[in-house]
């Protein structure tokens, strides 16, 4: 890879991933929410893929502080997620759906006709998941994607081991979450995620470093899905400083 930096932004570039090194998270957030907020006042209509989790968050409140405050103007975006959990009644896991509501779509005059969440499904699971790809399709593609990356490198919840030719479709997790965490769920495929137009990947903290670096830097492999990433023509990383600790290219830079 080529690699350019500019040291009074404090951004490194290659020639297949721009990365963005930032100080520290809420630089990260007002960078993500920029790039969305740029592209959607390009494109009114941006079909745009969201991500439920901590390290958008900060993203998704800036963006509500940009529509109160800049009059940025959701009402003709489109919006589908990610992924979602199996029945969460239970447990005290959250269902990404209302993370998302909460967190953005309430605050937004986005129509809700817009709005096309992913729910697990209790019936015809493989028609469900198809259905789920072909309204992505009639909505002529996400054209922006946002994604966080897990520690053992999966994207959604396309865990180790998915295929890259992977669709929308239901998974098993890994264990490892609390004793009533759902065990199943249902996501985008690596090959879904794939198709997207642009793809915008954060990561914050140093929990996040080692996987960052095997997924950028490593070799394309089922065992690390974020890898897979590699192949596609236009992500944008924006990376805290504590996430980008272990990556060659930071280190040969200085």
């Amino acid at each position: 890879m080529v690699l350019t930096f500019t040291a009074n932004r404090g951004i490194y570039h290659s020639l297949i991933v721009d990365i963005r090194i930032v100080p520290d998270y809420a630089a990260l957030s007002q960078e993500a929410a920029r790039l969305i907020a740029l592209a959607i006042r390009q494109n009114p209509g941006l079909v745009l893929g969201l991500a439920a989790g901590n390290t958008p968050l900060g993203a998704y409140h800036e963006l509500v502080r940009l529509h109160r405050e800049e009059h940025l103007d959701f009402s003709r975006t489109v919006f589908f997620n990610l992924d979602e959990y199996s029945d969460v009644e239970q447990s005290h896991i959250q269902k990404f759906h209302d993370f998302l509501q909460l967190n953005l779509v309430q605050q937004i005059n986005i129509r809700r006709t817009n709005v096309h969440f992913l729910k697990y499904p209790t019936g015809d699971a493989e028609g469900y998941c198809d259905a789920f790809e072909r309204e992505i399709r009639q909505s002529g593609g996400i054209d922006l994607q946002i994604l966080g990356i897990g520690i053992n490198g999966h994207i959604a919840f396309n865990e180790p081991g998915s295929a890259i030719d992977s669709r929308t479709r239901i998974v098993t997790l890994e264990a490892g979450g609390a004793p009533a965490s759902p065990k199943t769920a249902v996501t985008m495929g690596v090959a879904t995620i794939l198709e997207s137009h642009r793809i915008l990947l954060l990561a914050s903290g140093p929990q996040k470093a080692g996987v960052l670096a095997k997924a950028l830097e490593g070799p394309v492999t089922p065992k690390t899905p974020a890898s897979a990433l590699q192949q596609h023509h236009d992500v944008v990383v924006i990376a805290d400083k504590e996430s980008a600790t272990d990556l060659q290219r930071l280190k040969r830079a200085g």
